[in-house]
């Protein structure tokens, strides 16, 4: 068709708003674990859509489930009982402690969907007038106003002001800050057990453990955010299932259904008693394709044992990537992550570093300004990071970082 790289940015610029901050490669096709550009140039998918592909591009029993569901049913809207939802639903919920769930459409919704339901549960079941959540200092939990604010972060509130009110924000790792702002008005606390944005920072198990005690002791709803973090890429499930813990509520998204815009949030039934019908809602939330899609996804990760894989697979790799650190004396400052989700954060800033990786082939991408975050899908091969390890290695020994 003609088209390159110079020629689709020109198209954007006149048919998009400019609010991303694309990466130098117009992606053509995916399969497994590689991306192809316009130019048949292949790439080491090191990113999964941040987060999203767990089950690789393309794989063929999602295309085939999705053409399967489209010639039978896609979308009549919740005013309608669905099979795919329950189906669904029901594979959800066996993965976690939880029992109900509301289907959305993104992490955002999800997350709103989770504040919703706290202020709902206190004013309504517990008749008390608590509306405010508190979040951690390096948090992401999305782009809609609610969630921006719950965030906390400037750069991501710069001229969208005034923030909704009810939203608290402590310092991370603090749980005497906690202590102390948990009042009358506290709805609940929302927690990521490893910050994706933020730079990939797990919670320690004795810091998560202290949230969620504190929240049981003064009432107050304990909600896990998973977008990220869940669906089998930490190792578990879900992220706080490492740590044996139980939340009221937890959000899930982005690897749901495996690139299919597909959210859920889910909670116990006492805390799902705050719903009722009118409450809350959304007309895409949990249609029959996006839903047979992810109760496809789950009963692929769960035959193929991939939450397990991801754990084993992420163990050798974070090890792998500290022998790059011991090699490169002064290059990296720590290695840190839980499974298939790893932050190298470099001692200097890593635009560089990034831009030799993308140049030799490998898509993952910088936070923090330093943090190069891995986000594999989790049937990636462990020669394919191997490949990065010894690559990133020779960039570092190059100077890139400096």
């Amino acid at each position: 068709m003609g088209n390159t790289l110079a020629t689709l940015r020109r198209k954007e610029e006149s048919l998009l708003f400019s609010t991303y901050g694309r990466y130098p490669v117009a992606i053509a096709e995916g399969h497994g674990s590689r991306l192809r550009d316009l130019d048949g140039k292949e790439y080491i998918d090191l990113l999964s859509g941040i987060a999203v592909t767990n089950l690789g591009h393309c794989r063929p029993e999602i295309a085939e489930t999705v053409a399967a569901q489209a010639h039978k049913l896609v979308h009549v809207s919740n005013l309608f009982y669905q099979e795919e939802q329950l189906v669904l639903a029901e594979r959800l919920l066996k993965t976690t402690h939880l029992d109900k769930v509301f289907f959305c459409n993104s992490g955002a919704e999800a997350n709103e969907a989770a504040i919703k339901l706290a202020r709902r549960r206190q004013q309504r079941l517990k008749n008390r007038y608590a509306y405010e959540i508190i979040t951690f200092e390096g948090c992401f939990h999305g782009r809609t106003l609610a969630t921006v604010a719950a965030t906390g972060q400037t750069r991501f509130q710069d001229g969208f002001a005034p923030m909704p009110e009810g939203f608290l924000q402590i310092p991370w790792g603090d749980p005497e800050a906690l202590k102390a702002a948990v009042g009358d008005k506290t709805a609940g606390v929302l927690l990521e057990i490893i910050q994706g944005e933020g730079g990939v920072r797990p919670a320690s198990a004795a810091f998560a453990r202290e949230v969620a005690g504190i929240c049981k002791d003064r009432d107050v709803l304990f909600i896990v955010d998973e977008v990220q973090a869940g669906m089998g890429r930490t190792g578990k499930y879900w992220a706080f299932q490492h740590f044996g813990l139980k939340p009221d509520i937890m959000t899930a998204a982005k690897a749901l259904a495996n690139g299919l815009p597909m959210g859920a949030m889910l909670s116990t039934d006492e805390t799902a008693r705050a719903f009722v019908p009118g409450s809350h809602a959304a007309t895409f939330g949990g249609g029959a394709l996006v839903s047979a899609v992810a109760a496809k996804v789950l009963e692929i990760m769960e035959r193929d044992n991939l939450p397990q894989r991801a754990s084993e697979l992420g163990v050798w790799a974070m090890e792998r990537f500290r022998a790059v650190q011991d090699a490169c004396p002064g290059s990296i400052r720590e290695v840190r992550g839980m499974g298939l989700m790893i932050g190298i954060e470099l001692a200097g800033p890593g635009r560089g570093v990034w831009e030799k990786l993308l140049q030799n082939g490998f898509i993952l991408n910088l936070t923090q300004e330093r943090v190069l975050r891995l986000l594999p899908p989790l049937i990636i091969e462990k020669q394919d990071l191997e490949s990065f390890a010894v690559c990133l290695e020779t960039i570092l020994k190059a100077g890139a970082a400096r």
